[in-house]
């Protein structure tokens, strides 16, 4: 049995995404075999991420700063905001460089199963912001979840209360995808969400 303080790290690592207890094991060993390359440096890295990110008192991004990089950037356009459910959903549009506009983070989604409702999302926050002077277009970017479609049903019921338009990404055939191996569900979305050409 491995020390206690290597079996913590294990357990520890076996809490991250992606990872169970065999490949959270596999880890630890390579950090603890090669501990001056990834062991200590690893260490000082999350020291410093800990100390120095904050949450963005404007859209909920993870920035060392608030407001965030994104929403103190004044080339952005600043009439429309993209609604994500989490941080990630934000760094995959970033990393697009198609969007050019503000954010604004959920936290998640509705989700009365699991007892999740307006009030534990950032929706009042998104609502004050729909409301502010030069907002023109809210885009409802959530995902083709039942949770997802959920939210964005209850957004555009909302925002439709303060009369801004709201537009919905669009889904469907992805580039390069092939519609014999598309599911059902993907088809429909497709069809439905079909433009003129």
């Amino acid at each position: 049995m491995p020390a206690p303080e290597i079996e913590q790290l294990i357990s520890l690592l076996a809490k991250l995404p992606g990872l169970g207890p065999r490949s959270a094991r596999r880890a630890a060993l390579h950090m603890i075999r090669r501990r001056d390359q990834v062991m200590t440096p690893l260490t000082e890295a999350l020291r410093r991420a800990s100390d120095a990110l904050q949450t963005c008192q404007t859209c909920g991004n993870l920035d060392t700063r608030s407001p965030c990089s994104v929403c103190a950037d004044p080339e952005r356009d600043g009439r429309v905001i993209c609604v994500v459910e989490d941080i990630a959903d934000l760094w995959a549009l970033e990393r697009t460089q198609s969007f050019r506009g503000r954010y604004h983070v959920l936290g998640g989604t509705l989700s009365p199963l699991d007892g999740i409702g307006p009030d534990d999302l950032t929706i009042a926050g998104l609502l004050q912001r729909a409301e502010k002077p030069g907002i023109e277009e809210i885009i409802i970017a959530t995902n083709a979840t039942v949770a997802g479609q959920t939210t964005a049903h209850y957004l555009r019921e909302r925002l439709g209360e303060i009369g801004v338009k709201t537009s919905r990404l669009a889904h469907g055939v992805p580039v390069g995808g092939e519609l014999d191996y598309l599911d059902d569900g993907t088809l429909a979305a497709a069809l439905k969400s079909r433009r003129d050409m």
